[in-house]
């Protein structure tokens, strides 16, 4: 995932660089296979309403198909809001029109972040929160193409007793992480209660693996974890059958990392 390393400065380029680093690297041998695009790849839609990538993605499709041809799976970002996180278009009141261009761009993996829904929904109770990601999880199942749902909506009325029942595969169950231990621990400890309500298919998500270069800038630096911190973490998202999420710049993998990861 794109968001921890790189942010608002991530391009089509770095995107490719990471899919040819999973093959290089030996990550691909290994299992990990879903290159995601994370917040600040749109743009305005157009004069039918239709979505836009933004400059620094000049061809989607193009990019989805690099990353097929290295045998891996190509995921993208929105929001059932009318903005995404950073402030770029979301899929409020488009999300059949965005469920059938995610597909014919040959999306495999679809992120659903919260965000600006907030504005647009106040009732908290379940079925409301529930609300936006039926719709969304209807419309994908309406297209030609089997996309894994990620949901992301931050633990809030405890989705992991609901995500898949409104057809999520995985769904957060905490705020965002960080590179520091006190969040990594404090994440940890709360997840052992949802234990049960994991399984194939749809998985609790504690947020991504703090390892590596990373930072959210154009320049990467090195976590702020401490090794055993980052093996500790590792080993507990492995207990806890959790989806393994990298946000570092694959270009910059030391020994350490690797076998961290691999």
């Amino acid at each position: 995932n794109s968001w921890i390393v790189w942010a608002g400065h991530v391009d089509d380029t770095k995107m490719r660089a990471a899919a040819d680093a999973f093959i290089t690297t030996g990550l691909a041998a290994h299992g990990y296979q879903y290159i995601n695009l994370d917040d600040t790849w749109s743009a305005p839609r157009d004069e039918q309403g239709r979505l836009q990538s933004n400059d620094r993605f000049p061809d989607m499709k193009a990019l989805s198909e690099y990353i097929h041809t290295r045998g891996l799976k190509f995921g993208i970002y929105s929001s059932p809001g009318p903005g995404t996180c950073a402030g770029y278009a979301g899929s409020y009141r488009h999300e059949e029109a965005d469920a059938a261009l995610f597909a014919a761009w040959g999306v495999d993996f679809l992120k659903y972040d919260w965000c600006s829904y907030g504005a647009v929904e106040k009732d908290i109770r379940p079925e409301a929160l529930q609300k936006p990601f039926r719709i969304m999880a209807d419309a994908l199942k309406q297209s030609d193409r089997d996309i894994l749902f990620s949901l992301c909506q931050y633990g809030r009325g405890a989705v992991w007793e609901w995500g898949a029942a409104v057809g999520g595969n995985l769904w957060r169950t905490t705020d965002d992480s960080g590179d520091a231990w006190r969040v990594v621990s404090q994440i940890a400890a709360s997840q052992a209660a949802l234990v049960p309500f994991a399984g194939p298919g749809h998985w609790n998500d504690p947020d991504m693996i703090q390892a590596g270069m990373l930072g959210m800038t154009s320049s990467p630096r090195k976590t702020h974890l401490t090794r055993n911190e980052q093996i500790t973490q590792m080993t507990l998202w492995a207990i806890l059958a959790a989806p393994i999420i990298l946000s570092c710049d694959l270009t910059q993998l030391d020994d350490f990392t690797k076998d961290l990861l691999m």
